[in-house]
C-alpha cells in the first residue's frame, strides 16, 4: 500500500478583509501518496496559493485537518511548524529567493544550518552532492549575479533537496523562464519523481501540467476536479524538437 505523505481533510481558510469575511478554501478534501507527482491548478483566487501556503506550513487553517507524513500539523504551534517545515518540506519559488551576494554552494547550505543534527563538514558536502544532482558542479562558487535564471532556479532545487524532504513545494517554479529553460527544469523534476521524490507543483499553464502525473483544479475555493495525466508529455522529446539554437 502507498505511503500517504499529505492528508487534508474538511479544509478552511478564512481572511477578514475589514468587515468582509472571505472563503478562501472552502472544505478542501484530497490525498497525496510517496512518489506522486501532482500539479495544482486554477485562475488567479482560486485557492490554489492559499493551499500551497498551508501544505507549506507557511499558513495555519481556520479548520479543518492537515496531516504531514503522519504528522497533524494543524495543531502545531510556531516554532514546531518552523522545525517540521525545515525537515520534510523542500520549497521551490517562482523568484528563487536565493542571498544575491552568496555563492551557490553557501545557499544550499542555508537549510542544514537550522539542522543542529548537522554538522558543518556534512552540510558542505550535502550541499555539494545536491549541486551535483542538479548539473551544476561546475558552478558552485558562482553568485545568484552570475548565473542563468534556468541555473539560479537549480540551485533553488538543490537547496529544496538538501535536506531530503518528504515532498518538494514548487510555486509556478517554471513562470520566469522562456520555453527551453522551463523544460529543461521539468526535465529535472521528471528525472527526480522518477528516483521517487513526492513533488507538488503549482502552476496556470495546462502545458506544464500535462509534464505531471496528477492534476488537481481549484476553483473559488473548491476542488472541482482530480485526474490522471492520460496524455503525459515528457521533457525530454519537447526539448529534442525545439529548434537548435544558434550562438
Amino acid at each position: 500500500m502507498d505511503k500517504t505523505i499529505i492528508q487534508v481533510a474538511g479544509l478552511r481558510k478564512e481572511f477578514h478583509v475589514g468587515d468582509v469575511t472571505v472563503h478562501a478554501l472552502k472544505g478542501i478534501d484530497l490525498t497525496i501518496t510517496q512518489g506522486e507527482f501532482v500539479a495544482i491548478m486554477g485562475t488567479s483566487g482560486s485557492g490554489k496559493s492559499t493551499m500551497l501556503n498551508i501544505l507549506g506550513c507557511l499558513d495555519k487553517p481556520t479548520g479543518g485537518d492537515y496531516f504531514l507524513d503522519g504528522i497533524n500539523v494543524a495543531g502545531l504551534d510556531k516554532n514546531q511548524l518552523a522545525e517540521v517545515r525545515n525537515l520534510k518540506l523542500g520549497f521551490v519559488f517562482q523568484a528563487y529567493n536565493l542571498l544575491p551576494r552568496t555563492s551557490a554552494l553557501e545557499n544550499v547550505e542555508l537549510p542544514l544550518f537550522y539542522n543542529p543534527r548537522v554538522k558543518t563538514r556534512e552540510r558542505r558536502d550535502r550541499a555539494r552532492a545536491a549541486l551535483e544532482a542538479v548539473g551544476l558542479a561546475g558552478r558552485m562558487h558562482h553568485t545568484p549575479a552570475q548565473l542563468s535564471g534556468g541555473q539560479q532556479q537549480r540551485v533553488a532545487i538543490a537547496r529544496s533537496l538538501v535536506n531530503d524532504p518528504v515532498v518538494i513545494l514548487a510555486d509556478e517554479a517554471t513562470g520566469n523562464l522562456d520555453t527551453r529553460t522551463s523544460y529543461e527544469i521539468m526535465e529535472l523534476f521528471q528525472r527526480l519523481n522518477d528516483q521517487g521524490k513526492t513533488i507538488v507543483f503549482v502552476t496556470h499553464e495546462p502545458d506544464i501540467a500535462r509534464l505531471t502525473k496528477r492534476s488537481i483544479v481549484f476553483r473559488d475555493g473548491h476542488v472541482i476536479k482530480q485526474q490522471a495525466v492520460t496524455d503525459r508529455l515528457y521533457a525530454s522529446e519537447l526539448i529534442a524538437a525545439l529548434p537548435v539554437e544558434n550562438d
